[in-house]
């Protein structure tokens, strides 16, 4: 690729950051996965089209603004006969812009869009309210008025309930249902939540089979990277599609598939996995991010289906009077989760978190109204546990990006964090979780095999 006069690019707030031609070959790449192209090296000659037209143009100063480079590709990708991708492209940047609207209007705020579960929302609020947890300053009281071990048992039943409740509403539809779904954003508790469904339902002579979708991920080389080598995995196009939904509908038939295998070490699918067939009797339990995205399950009829949508849906108040954010809990989740089972650094999970925004907001969140049960995962005792935990961390990193315009968004997320773990006060003593809770699934020292699920 050749190379470019230009080192800097002006943002849409006016902050001037480095440029790389990265960038642009990801916005290409991006376009051409939604419409079936992976042909990297068209790609990133496309690249060196829009950057020769940026330098023919007198009128574009230097350093350049980033919705004239964003118009450049559009221009460029349909001069070159690249319509269909030009055209993902242009209904991308017009739904980024449209959220960038909604964000003006309503704030960054975890209740903002048309698939929050406002029932569910308005019973978590009632709950932390009569557990005096609606606030910051209560949830610090009950750290030193010595009620903290009560208030874990609060939560605990609370979660326990909810579960039984998911439960129920399979056993309504046991007739017809084949297939149950757990889906939500990441690090919401989907695979802890999964495994207290089925203990509930082996009780009824449910047998359950797992079902992995991650073993359908593309190989990771065939997915953008960006500039700092990060890949965007976070979409439900890193999943093979059209294999996935004819495995399902083939399992929906009775017969038995073989699911290929990907290996997270080396990125790639290797060989396959055991074989899977659904027996009488038996319920094909599907675990994924993306699991209420329809193209993801369209070879299941719906009437076989149950859908479950987890989320950690607190109702806090920090002390600046905002409602602590959804997203932070499972972010610092995932931190921990990632640090110790799949040897990611932490401050790497925290400058990837975007992806995972970015995809959530646009395949994940929008669909929560739709599932037949929503369950609350949220634990508001986890917070003065985090704040032990994590708290030196994120003071850390807070201190570490300031005047870093690189990962701005990092840095954002590591200020607001670090600023409600200080407000919090720490308990350290994890003795008090339960061998059996959600929170073990991060933290570690859980009961549970998630081995096979």
């Amino acid at each position: 690729m050749e190379t470019t006069p230009f080192t800097h690019v002006v943002k849409r707030d006016g902050s001037v950051v480095p440029f790389t031609d990265v960038r642009i070959t990801n916005a290409i790449y991006r376009a051409a996965i939604a419409v079936g192209g992976r042909d990297r090296r068209t790609a990133e000659y496309l690249t060196t089209r829009v950057i020769r037209y940026l330098l023919k143009k007198p009128e574009i100063a230097d350093p350049p603004h980033v919705e004239q480079i964003q118009d450049a590709i559009e221009k460029v990708l349909i001069e070159q006969g690249h319509a269909q991708t030009a055209k993902a492209f242009i209904l991308y940047r017009n739904e980024r812009a449209r959220n960038r609207a909604e964000r003006e209007t309503l704030g960054d705020s975890p209740a903002r869009g048309d698939g929050i579960p406002w029932r569910k929302v308005w019973k978590s609020l009632n709950w932390a309210i009569d557990h005096n947890v609606f606030t910051v300053e209560q949830l610090n009281a009950r750290v030193t008025d010595g009620s903290f071990r009560e208030l874990v048992r609060e939560c605990e039943e609370a979660y326990q309930l909810d579960i039984a409740r998911a439960a129920d509403r399979i056993l309504r539809r046991r007739d017809e249902i084949r297939f149950v779904i757990v889906a939500g954003p990441s690090s919401s508790g989907k695979t802890t939540s999964t495994i207290k469904v089925a203990e509930h339902l082996r009780n009824e002579g449910f047998v359950f089979v797992p079902f992995h979708v991650d073993n359908y991920f593309l190989d990771l080389e065939l997915h953008p990277k960006d500039e700092h080598g990060d890949y965007d995995y976070e979409t439900p196009e890193a999943i093979d599609l059209e294999l996935l939904n004819r495995d399902l509908r083939a399992l929906y038939e009775g017969k038995e598939v073989r699911p290929p295998f990907f290996n997270f070490k080396t990125g790639k699918r290797e060989g396959t996995a055991p074989p899977v067939r659904i027996g009488p009797g038996e319920i094909l339990l599907i675990d994924s991010l993306h699991g209420l995205h329809d193209p993801v399950t369209a070879g299941i009829p719906n009437e076989a289906k149950c859908r479950l949508y987890i989320e950690p849906l607190l109702q806090c108040r920090s002390p600046d009077g905002g409602y602590i954010r959804w997203t932070d809990i499972r972010l610092i989740r995932r931190i921990v989760r990632d640090s110790r089972d799949r040897n990611v650094a932490p401050k790497q999970t925290l400058e990837h978190w975007h992806y995972v925004r970015r995809s959530e907001l646009r395949y994940i969140v929008p669909h929560a109204n739709s599932a037949d049960y929503v369950i609350n995962s949220s634990l508001p005792y986890e917070l003065p546990l985090w704040a032990a935990r994590v708290g030196n961390l994120f003071r850390q990193w807070t201190q570490e990006y300031t005047d870093n315009t690189e990962h701005a968004d990092a840095a954002r997320r590591a200020a607001r964090v670090s600023k409600l773990l200080d407000s919090l006060s720490s308990w350290e003593d994890e003795t008090v979780i339960p061998k059996n809770a959600l929170l073990r699934e991060f933290i570690g020292g859980s009961s549970y095999d998630y081995s096979g699920v």
